[in-house]
């Protein structure tokens, strides 16, 4: 189905070993519900994909626009995170969170897999080129067998890159940033896998480079209504 609002916030990290069976139960009960209480946060979504080295887990929430993701309401959970989110805060590594303004979004339905490729704008490719051009290329990358949804972004590192209570806790983010994302939906992880290399091809060719793609199942899914 297409991502709710305009924008949306994507975080990759690993939990170190001792963290990894507390993170399930405290980011399904506690921690995405309270953040789908911040007003204009409207779904979130995590992935997990057990046969990767790094960045094993994915978190996506959707948002009504760029300022929900810097706004008071969030930024006041961020700096005043409960002491649940305190112990877990210092399991996390490999952390990267960026904010991502959406440039399309479509599908059907929710698939129950997700990968993301996130690049830089290569030779000739400006934001304004990949505005133009990303649309089509979602057209094309629904067409292919197993695929249920896609959606294309820019990143707006800026509005994401604030110093929190949280972000003192947590390690020092280090990883690289981007400059685009494409996010596919498609029906299971085996399918998507499948896919991997064709799909990296093609969001290349579109003039991406340094292309990272990675593939996760979704383990869960929460609306702001507590639905989907």
């Amino acid at each position: 189905m297409p991502f709710k609002g305009s924008a949306f916030m994507v975080m990759w990290h690993d939990i170190a070993a001792e963290g990894e069976a507390e993170y399930h139960l405290w980011h399904t009960r506690e921690h995405m519900p309270e953040r789908l209480s911040i007003p204009g946060f409207l779904r979130g979504r995590r992935g997990v994909n057990w046969g990767l080295d790094r960045q094993r887990y994915l978190t996506i929430y959707e948002g009504e626009d760029l300022e929900v993701l810097r706004s008071p309401g969030y930024l006041e959970r961020l700096n005043n995170p409960s002491s649940w989110t305190q112990r877990m805060m210092p399991h996390f590594r490999n952390f990267l969170r960026v904010s991502c303004e959406t440039v399309s979004t479509g599908g059907l339905g929710a698939g129950g897999a997700v990968a993301t490729f996130r690049g830089d704008f290569g030779v000739g490719m400006t934001e304004n080129l990949f505005r133009q051009n990303a649309p089509g290329l979602a057209e094309r990358l629904s067409e292919r067998a197993g695929v249920s949804a896609v959606h294309t972004a820019v990143a707006r590192p800026e509005v994401s890159d604030v110093r929190t209570t949280e972000n003192e806790i947590r390690r020092p983010m280090r990883e690289k940033r981007f400059q685009a994302i494409v996010v596919v939906e498609a029906v299971g992880l085996t399918e998507l896998n499948a896919l991997m290399a064709e799909l990296t091809r093609e969001v290349e060719a579109l003039g991406l480079t340094e292309v990272e793609g990675h593939a996760y199942d979704v383990a869960f899914l929460l609306g702001r209504d507590g639905g989907s």
